[in-house]
């Protein structure tokens, strides 16, 4: 659209694909393969021990890095994600349990002969809990990919204590240990305290456990309220709320767990500065390794192929291009067919131009990061939120706003469920319309004026990506704006608080001389007209009869 706003090429079911495709990607190729090789050179070098085996960090190598790339689809599982992208994924997260295992198997038995150091050495204790957390984590993620797993722990804190567990111990401990062992060595010192590196050990482990653990807790106890079922088939908890107040404990112990793991950073970082400063100053040193014996040409003494391969950065990374490229072949080309893949439903229709703009908001302010919009057919979800969404409503949705944790309700049926002025006071207020909610006020979105001048060129990028706007739309775009968000505004004159409020901000304008912004032109408005769209497309109609045997 312009230097500063884009959307994605794909839409509603494509773009979740790859867009956890790369999501998943992102995690293995910055949290998972980097720190796998920074293992394989500091343990050995801080257990002054050889690396257990090399045949198995080989095969480690190239089995995490080819199944890795297959496993996104995890995150889609009961979504309106075809059936073959999902059991995909599920096949494929269960194998990276063999090489995620090699590598922590791998890592623990370099300490062979050394585990006597782990007592007194603060380097190998980070180093040790954090190969075990990454042993842990790797085992549970495709646990939860196992479908009967997935069904009660996504979108629960379940998924938030797992990511945990790798980044604050394999990924956060791996760290440390390594800047503890490095430091001291580049500085040519010794560490400041020995004694607070094991007290950073110590709180940081104990921030992690307190972090975790309640989080578990929080997923579990969400997973049972959610699909709390009454004899007569009713909710038990019918309030989402219900479920958000039974957390909260949980969450003021991860605050805490994640205050006691600051804090031994913090150690961490004075003991390393001082550290710095009672050393010398890194220079250049001259360092010269034996001259390796050839055999012939290519190959020297005691090279084997892969040792050949290593030294040549570019072929190495050819392969490994390659078996990366396989995975997302087979799962993003297919689904660039969107008509093979996706049925579409003639009442879906594209957003209108003040929708549009609304959903720019609803992205702008991160709703989506607590907000799902995907009801999964299960029982327990549809008595809650609606139809179990099609993957036919989201072929207008760039990009796709399906999210992945519910601190607070699915959105995706919410349009009409509550009245205009509702919407305004809980963006406002949320503890007026909704006690007990955590969710933050959005009082600005009720005061600021939108700027909406933007909203051909939206369109027609629209266009472009296969939004069927015709010229007309593009051309009355203001006009429709204008009208919708009158109709917003009349509906707020309804209720008599709000025409109270908004003629005492007049009159407050007014007496300082501010400059009055008209309800219809602020970007609460826009908002509304977005929120009261969802899930309308797809209206499930009970007829006499249906009511009758309800009845």
């Amino acid at each position: 659209v312009s230097a500063l706003k884009s959307y994605s090429v794909y839409a509603g079911v494509q773009d979740a694909l790859v867009q956890w495709w790369y999501g998943h990607n992102a995690v293995a190729f910055f949290l998972t393969t980097p720190f796998l090789g920074l293992m394989y050179y500091f343990v050995p070098k801080a257990a002054n021990r050889p690396v257990y085996s090399y045949r198995l960090s080989i095969v480690h190598f190239w089995s995490l890095i080819f199944i890795y790339i297959w496993a996104g689809p995890h995150h889609l599982l009961y979504t309106a994600l075809p059936e073959w992208a999902q059991n995909l994924g599920v096949a494929f997260s269960v194998m990276l349990i063999a090489p995620s295992w090699g590598g922590m198997i791998n890592g623990l038995l370099t300490l062979r002969g050394a585990w006597d150091k782990v007592r007194t050495d603060p380097t190998l204790k980070f180093m040790v809990v954090a190969i075990t957390g990454y042993g842990m984590a790797t085992f549970e993620g495709p646990m939860l990919s196992l479908k009967n797993v997935n069904a009660i722990a996504h979108f629960s804190d379940w998924i938030i204590a797992h990511v945990h567990v790798g980044a604050l111990a394999w990924n956060g401990f791996l760290a440390f240990g390594m800047i503890y062992w490095m430091v001291p060595k580049m500085f040519k010192t010794r560490l400041h305290s020995i004694p607070m590196a094991n007290f950073h050990f110590w709180i940081g482990t104990l921030g992690i456990i307190l972090y975790a653990l309640p989080m578990y807790v929080a997923g579990f106890t969400q997973a049972l309220m959610w699909k709390d079922f009454n004899p007569d088939g009713s909710l038990v908890y019918g309030n989402f709320l219900e479920t958000v107040n039974e957390i909260m404990p949980m969450y003021w112990m991860r605050a805490i767990g994640g205050t006691l793991y600051i804090v031994g950073f913090i150690a961490m970082l004075y003991n390393i500065v001082v550290t710095v400063r009672s050393g010398s100053k890194v220079e250049d040193e001259l360092a010269e390794a034996a001259a390796l014996t050839r055999v012939s040409k290519k190959r020297t003494a005691g090279e084997t192929y892969h040792t050949w391969l290593e030294r040549k950065p570019i072929k190495l990374t050819i392969f490994a291009t390659i078996a990366i490229l396989i995975g997302g072949i087979v799962q993003i080309v297919p689904t660039i067919l969107v008509k093979s893949n996706i049925p579409t439903i003639s009442s879906v229709k594209p957003y209108s131009p003040l929708e549009l703009e609304g959903r720019d908001l609803y992205i702008r302010e991160g709703c989506v990061g607590c907000h799902s919009q995907m009801v999964r057919p299960f029982r327990s979800e549809v008595e809650r939120y609606g139809e179990y969404a099609k993957a036919g409503e989201f072929v207008y949705d760039h990009p796709f706003l399906w999210g992945s944790k519910r601190t607070g309700p699915d959105l995706l049926r919410i349009g009409g469920k509550y009245s205009d002025s509702w919407h305004l006071n809980h963006m406002y207020d949320p503890q007026s319309t909704s006690s007990g909610s955590i969710m933050p006020a959005y009082q600005w979105m009720v005061r600021n004026e939108h700027d909406r001048s933007g909203i051909q060129g939206k369109m027609e990028a629209m266009v472009s990506l296969g939004v069927p706007y015709t010229e007309e739309d593009i051309e009355n775009a203001f006009t429709s704006m204008e009208e919708q968000s009158i109709q917003i505004e009349e509906n707020l004159y309804a209720d008599p608080d709000f025409v109270k409020s908004y003629e005492a901000d007049k009159n407050y304008a007014a007496e300082n001389g501010l400059e009055f912004v008209e309800m219809r032109d602020r970007e609460i408005v826009s908002l509304i007209a977005y929120l009261q769209r969802l899930g309308t497309d797809i209206k499930v109609k009970q007829t006499d009869e249906l009511l009758s045997e309800n009845k």
